[in-house]
């Protein structure tokens, strides 16, 4: 972590880059045993946002010493023949993680593609069998942007437990998964969206504060207590091409304990948790644990 102005700096890419490397060394232990990780990515169409997320996800996971096979649809697949696609990578036996990228294009359901997923190699997290482990605390797989949150958490050395949590934004991607995680690590957890009245009160009771909604620097300076840890899941783009999160950064900078930048904060964390995620399925084919393989939760 890194001290910038009067807040501390979660260092996202430097924290991702350790738990990459910690994957690699699990995934040279596990090729001993004659198994390497498979992460199939399947793209549709040619969203450039999309375009870039993959390149990135394909280069970590390369650099992990992962098998990566992009799977490259046009933008007018039916949905049949994407759904068929899904089955084959589910079958295949050389693949642990399967990865579609959303969003699809909108004349397609990811709601049936998702569900094309076997639970044992949903990475991302969302089929209903996952979506249901999480809600009960049961083993499954995790989604990554939640995973990392708490990730990047525990190695920041900022405690959970007791914590009152705000999150604003009720997706399923983030903001639903991450309340279970939190409520399992015994936070307090509270979700805010957009119905919710006197947002800026919520958030100044936050211990910690969890910015999901898609709405550029929604959350002002003077919403946040001296004493709060700023999670900012968001990535937007400004008119004039910058990247902005979901907080405004300079100012709650000056007023809070510790937050993450954007970019560089919750992203890479996202990608490295797929990293986790897709080494842990592969373990798990082999009738590994990850603890046998050298991985320190």
């Amino acid at each position: 972590m890194d001290k910038m102005k009067n807040a501390t700096i979660l260092d996202g890419k430097a924290t991702a880059v350790k738990v990459r490397e910690e994957v690699a060394a699990c995934t040279a232990k596990l090729a001993e045993h004659g198994v390497q990780p498979g992460l199939a990515v399947v793209l549709v169409g040619d969203d450039p946002a999309s375009h870039v997320y993959v390149r990135n996800k394909d280069r970590a996971a390369n650099g992990a010493g992962f098998d990566v096979r992009t799977v490259r649809l046009a933008a007018d697949t039916s949905q049949q023949d994407l759904e068929a696609e899904v089955r084959k990578l589910a079958v295949d036996d050389k693949v642990h993680g399967i990865l579609v990228q959303l969003p699809l294009p909108k004349h397609l359901d990811s709601t049936p593609v998702i569900e094309s997923i076997p639970p044992a190699k949903d990475v991302d997290g969302l089929t209903l069998a996952s979506v249901g482990a999480l809600a009960l605390n049961q083993p499954g797989m995790r989604p990554c942007t939640p995973a990392g949150c708490i990730e990047l958490l525990d190695r920041a050395g900022i405690s959970i437990e007791g914590k009152h949590v705000v999150i604003v934004g009720r997706s399923m991607l983030v903001g639903k998964p991450i309340a279970n995680l939190l409520l399992a690590r015994n936070a307090t957890v509270t979700i805010c969206h957009s119905r919710t009245k006197d947002l800026k009160g919520h958030c100044l009771q936050a211990d910690i504060l969890v910015a999901a909604v898609g709405v550029p620097q929604l959350v002002k300076g003077d919403w946040l207590s001296a004493d709060c840890t700023v999670l900012d899941v968001g990535i937007n783009r400004t008119d004039e091409g910058k990247l902005v999160g979901d907080v405004d950064f300079d100012a709650a900078s000056q007023v809070v304990s510790a937050i993450t930048p954007v970019p560089g904060g919750i992203g890479p964390m996202t990608i490295a948790m797929l990293l986790v995620n897709t080494f842990f399925g592969a373990a798990q084919s082999a009738g590994l644990s990850p603890k046998e393989l050298g991985w320190k939760p």
